[in-house]
């Protein structure tokens, strides 16, 4: 016994709906995957006397940031915790997620004149600062 075509025009319509569904949530959901790494943004500056580099890390512990100078190279590496609200007791919707969090590199070229010695770094108001002195010859 034939179906009835209103039935069947239903069923397919349901289908297409679904299908169409599906497509939006799965859109929408694949915008907050967590990142598998970021890049900090950095300034550099040079003067006579030294090279300064500027490295936005705000949100990021001191005791997560990790410093490498090498021959002609700055490594800057660490990791990032997602921040969250620290109220955690009500059930909470994700709205929008664009901070970046996780691992995170820098490396940045140096000239050989750089005064390993003297080399310091600070932390302030999010940012990072490190002080290169050139050697003068």
């Amino acid at each position: 016994m034939p179906k009835n075509p209103r039935a069947i025009r239903l069923q397919r319509l349901q289908g297409q709906l679904g299908d169409v569904a599906y497509e939006l949530t799965k859109v929408h959901f694949a915008a907050f995957r967590p990142p598998t790494g970021w890049t900090p943004a950095v300034n550099a500056y040079q003067c006579e006397h030294c090279i300064r580099i500027c490295v936005d890390l705000a949100g990021v512990s001191r005791s997560d940031i990790h410093l490498e100078l090498g021959p002609g190279l700055l490594t800057i590496s660490g990791q990032r915790e997602l921040p969250e609200p620290e109220d955690q007791d009500h059930r909470m919707q994700v709205l929008a997620m664009e901070i970046d969090h996780g691992y995170f590199e820098r490396q940045i070229k140096l000239p050989s004149t750089v005064d390993r010695a003297r080399v310091k770094a600070e932390q302030k108001n999010g940012m990072l600062w490190v002080h290169l002195p050139l050697q003068h010859h």
